[in-house]
């Protein structure tokens, strides 16, 4: 016997079936792809991103390059210096080169 018109239940049920397992398959499709863009677009920014902290590393680095050489260090010698002297005014003092006075005012000089 063929049935004309209708479907009956399961031929309902069989069509439902294909008409879901389809939609499934098309939005697991869609969303795999969507994926893989967002990975693409996301490794694309890295490559960038790395590309660009290289640039400034390398700029960084020939400014350092360029940089004028440090300043040499000032001499460390004006203490020394004041001592130094004041040893020589004491010799000469004791030597009977410098008076009293003499070796008084110029040690004055030195340590103001």
């Amino acid at each position: 016997m063929l049935r004309r018109g209708r479907p009956g239940l399961i031929g309902m049920a069989a069509r439902t079936a294909v008409v879901a397992g389809t939609a499934t398959a098309v939005s697991g499709n869609v969303q795999r792809r969507q994926q893989a863009r967002a990975n693409e677009q996301y490794q694309q920014e890295a490559y960038e991103a790395q590309a660009q902290q290289d640039a400034m590393d390398a700029a960084a680095a020939r400014a350092v390059a360029n940089a004028a050489p440090p300043a040499p260090p000032a001499p460390a010698a004006p203490a020394d210096d004041v001592t130094s002297k004041l040893t020589q005014l004491a010799s000469l003092h004791s030597q009977g080169i410098l008076s009293d006075a003499e070796f008084a005012s110029a040690k004055a000089k030195l340590l103001s």
